[in-house]
């Protein structure tokens, strides 16, 4: 797990109680706030997980030392 991908959820928690903030309390401003940090948390996390994968294959393909010849 990297970086963006901790970020990402911590804004999508973040953005999910200030939605539910805005919710009870009738404010649309936060309302709004808390959806765009939700989607900016899921585009986070999503960009993370792209960049794991990458990783993870990078390292797949890379040569394992072998048995000396």
């Amino acid at each position: 797990m990297n970086k963006d991908r901790v970020q990402g959820t911590i804004d999508q928690v973040v953005g999910s109680a200030k939605r539910k903030a805005g919710d009870l309390t009738g404010n649309t401003q936060l309302q709004v706030e808390g959806v765009a940090q939700q989607v900016k948390g899921n585009l986070e996390s999503t960009w993370g997980k792209a960049k794991d994968a990458v990783r993870e294959a990078n390292e797949e393909a890379a040569p394992q030392p072998g048995p000396p010849v």
